[in-house]
């Protein structure tokens, strides 16, 4: 795959990134997908927007392939996620490089401990784990990381 195009989402485009973003979340295997599913990230997007998420779409001739969402004011690398077709061609290595652009000395993230495939590729390309916690909103047990420019 030739380097992405990487821009800002665009309002118009939030029912194609909720699509991707669901497909995704159901290619970890942690939730089935469904209509219930789909309407809450509809409604997510941009009431986190509103919250200071800087979302980005990333794809090519037109089609999303992912989506990153990143808090930049507390450095939270929120929402990396691939569409199940991009996946293992290094869409998500171009975005990671695109977030330490933005986030240059520090970058931190949770990770569903569930979803070990995620987990282990930060800690390939060197996030540190710190902590685990309940998130309290969906349950899911979030292994924290963080990582530090050399």
């Amino acid at each position: 795959m030739t380097p992405p195009t990487i821009r800002p989402a665009r309002p118009d485009e939030y029912d194609d990134i909720a699509r991707a973003w669901m497909e995704s979340w159901v290619s970890t295997g942690l939730s089935p997908r469904s209509d219930g599913l789909l309407s809450d990230l509809r409604a997510r997007l941009p009431r986190e927007i509103a919250n200071g998420w800087s979302l980005f779409v990333a794809g090519d001739d037109g089609t999303i392939a992912a989506m990153l969402a990143l808090h930049l004011p507390t450095a939270l690398f929120d929402q990396l996620m691939v569409v199940p077709a991009y996946q293992d061609r290094s869409l998500g290595r171009h975005l990671l490089a695109f977030t330490r652009q933005c986030l240059p000395d520090e970058i931190w993230l949770k990770c569903v401990r569930e979803n070990e495939k995620a987990w282990r590729w930060y800690e390939r390309e060197g996030f540190v784990f710190e902590k685990e916690e309940v998130n309290p909103r969906t349950g899911f047990m979030m292994k924290h990381y963080r990582w530090k420019k050399r």
